[in-house]
């Protein structure tokens, strides 16, 4: 008996193979990283809809040609305003899809190795923007007796003691902090669940001690650092109560006007100081979870001091430098050329 040829999966049977099986399963990518890859299809389907007025369940592979990508991308540094990073992140995800559906759809592989065509976008990285060691002592403030102060202060607190992503801060509960006096420390959970421990200063001990007895309500698994109402406090929320603690901060120091202040700024500002004081590249590189040292090393590029120091060890020269004169049978070979 003659076998029927193999359908080949349809276009949504791929997208829910592939975020079902390939990513939950096969490849075991954290939660973060698969809704971060989800918003990115939700935009992609929604834009291709708009452009052929087909719903995503009748989308083809065949719709999805560099021409419409190319138009996407466009679309996300046009219209929504995304940086270049954020336009290559989604196109990594586009990627990632293609790939796979090219070991389930062997018939799409011409199209899909069109798609797989369209490059990455070259992008200048910025040079790092951090605060001095009173500005960042002038925004963690001193606290007053009310709880969004209090709360306020001991999160720039661990912010600028840990250089914590704000994902990690938010995310912390009462018993990833360890208070002890011998080994006081926070056991953080970073990107791709990678865990690390950061020690405390004394005064972040204190300051976490105070909050705790006045948060004596809070269990091990209750969130450290909750909003107003309990709950998880928001990225959004986190940079607004930031940008408040900042505008107080630049009565004394006016510079923080003009610099743009975000969470990862304070992130920058730990590794810069820390960088600064002396402390191993390697070790900060632990310290901040930088997967790859070569992350860590664009502080270097920024620390402007440092190169000063490093300049000052040598020594100018007093020789005057004469311009380089070629002699004539040179320059009449070069003519020739």
């Amino acid at each position: 008996m003659r076998k029927q040829p193999k359908v080949p999966p349809s276009f949504p049977a791929l997208v829910q193979a592939y975020f079902a099986e390939y990513l939950t399963q096969q490849r075991a990518l954290s939660a973060q990283t698969i809704a971060a890859y989800r918003d990115g299809f939700v935009l992609f389907l929604g834009f291709v809809e708009s452009r052929l007025g087909k719903s995503p369940n009748a989308i083809t592979l065949a719709d999805i040609t560099p021409d419409m990508i190319i138009a996407f991308l466009d679309h996300l540094e046009r219209q929504r305003h995304n940086s270049v990073r954020s336009r290559n992140a989604r196109l990594a995800a586009l990627r990632s899809f293609l790939k796979f559906a090219a070991h389930r759809d062997v018939a799409s592989l011409q199209v899909i190795e069109r798609a797989l065509g369209v490059p990455v976008k070259r992008f200048e990285r910025p040079m790092f923007g951090y605060l001095s060691r009173e500005e960042m002592l002038a925004v963690i403030g001193t606290p007053s007796e009310s709880w969004l102060s209090q709360r306020d202060h001991v999160l720039f607190l661990l912010m600028y003691n840990t250089g914590a992503r704000v994902s990690e801060i938010i995310g912390l509960k009462v018993g990833d902090v360890v208070l002890d006096a011998a080994a006081a420390c926070v056991h953080l959970h970073g990107k791709g669940r990678k865990q690390r421990s950061v020690p405390l200063w004394h005064s972040t001990v204190k300051a976490v001690r105070a909050w705790l007895r006045l948060n004596c309500q809070l269990e091990a698994a209750s969130t450290l650092l909750p909003s107003r109402d309990g709950s998880v406090m928001t990225r959004s929320n986190v940079t607004k109560r930031l940008l408040l603690a900042v505008r107080t901060a630049s009565e004394h120091y006016p510079r923080l006007v003009q610099q743009r202040v975000s969470p990862h700024t304070i992130r920058h500002t730990t590794a810069m100081h820390l960088l600064q004081a002396g402390v191993d590249i390697s070790v900060i590189a632990l310290w901040l979870g930088h997967e790859s040292p070569a992350t860590t090393h664009h502080y270097v590029e920024a620390d402007l001091t440092m190169k000063e120091r490093a300049l000052a060890r040598l020594h100018e020269p007093d020789v005057k430098i004469q311009r380089y004169r070629a002699p004539d049978s040179l320059i009449d070979f070069l003519k020739t050329l």
